[in-house]
């Protein structure tokens, strides 16, 4: 059912049957540590560089929710998946032992978003009984195409965020399960014309606010429909921006709101600055500490909102603004 100019709710029930994540070691020291399925302290996952253990990351993580869910690859009808390196290599590598028909996603650190919401359409309109649905990030791969090699040894900024080294994975499916996805609201490009790439959150927040607003028109709901609301990786700084942006809109609602970047880190002990970000943050996030927290019934239902900042080192070396997106995405307990 269309709702509004940007929402779905879907017609035909779709629900996750299971989730997998999998972090580094820096993830795995941090509060969230006793939700996540694998920590891994080999920085390269096995692998003889940073790309590669990206893919490898991704790999693991795809073995571990099929496992879990007692499924064969063959049960899979798709994978949506996407990660932030160019021509996203790293999922083409990861992926490639499957077999299964897939899509390629970029959405920035929004993908996981943009990945649910597609993944879920193809389930219920019926051109798929089951998908899987994947994100994935590590810092020194991004570091290395987004900032400077690990080598270097910059300085980073108060404001800049860390990349979450981790991969989020879940199966969407037809059969009945205990978290299902109602809907999703589609982000449009919102720039507000931000050029400091170290300061994620200031270009993503504007982007947070448009896609919850257009919900909650959309819906014709307000911020009490939700139990939580909760971005991808706006950090600190992007969080107080984008409570700012809604109360000038006439909504409240920080006690009811978290960013997963925030609460991926202790910022102070563990020198993560603004907090976590890429697209393994929200991705991991959701299917650990969310997923766990709804089956659980703390939370009956949530608004999802990755986070994207669309840049390049070409765009942000030509002096171009960083755009930013995001994506809702509507989890509600059974």
């Amino acid at each position: 059912m269309v709702k509004g100019r940007q929402s779905v709710l879907f017609d035909k029930p779709v629900y996750i049957e299971e989730t997998a994540s999998v972090v580094g070691q820096k993830e795995g020291e941090g509060p969230l540590k006793d939700y996540f399925d694998i920590i891994e302290n080999d920085p390269v996952f096995g692998g003889k560089d940073w790309e590669e253990a990206e893919s490898k990351l991704i790999e693991k993580t795809i073995d571990k929710l099929l496992i879990k869910a007692k499924r064969s690859i063959d049960d899979i009808r798709y994978i949506y998946a996407g990660d932030l390196l160019g021509q996203l290599i790293a999922s083409s590598f990861g992926l490639k032992k499957y077999d299964v028909p897939v899509f390629g996603l970029y959405g920035a650190c929004s993908t996981f978003g943009e990945g649910l919401g597609l993944g879920a359409m193809s389930v219920s309109s019926g051109y798929a009984d089951r998908v899987i649905v994947s994100a994935s990030s590590h810092f020194a791969s991004a570091e290395k195409q987004f900032r400077f090699p690990l080598e270097y040894g910059n300085q980073r900024p108060p404001a800049s965020t860390w990349t979450v080294t981790g991969c989020g994975a879940v199966i969407l499916s037809s059969d009945m399960g205990q978290i299902k996805v109602s809907g999703m609201t589609t982000g449009k490009i919102v720039d507000y014309g931000v050029k400091d790439s170290m300061n994620m959150g200031a270009c993503m927040a504007p982007a947070a606010a448009d896609l919850i607003m257009a919900n909650f028109r959309d819906l014709e709901v307000d911020e009490k429909y939700y139990d939580l609301i909760i971005t991808g990786d706006l950090g600190t700084v992007g969080r107080q921006i984008l409570l700012d942006l809604l109360r000038e809109n006439g909504y409240e609602i920080s006690n009811r709101y978290k960013d997963c970047g925030i609460e991926m880190f202790d910022s102070e002990s563990q020198d993560t600055n603004a907090g976590g970000s890429g697209c393994g943050c929200s991705a991991v996030t959701l299917c650990s500490y969310l997923y766990k927290n709804l089956k659980s019934k703390k939370w009956k239902r949530i608004l999802f909102v990755p986070t994207g900042a669309l840049l390049s080192t070409v765009s942000y070396n030509e002096g171009r603004s960083v755009p930013g997106i995001a994506h809702g995405v509507i989890l509600e307990s059974v």
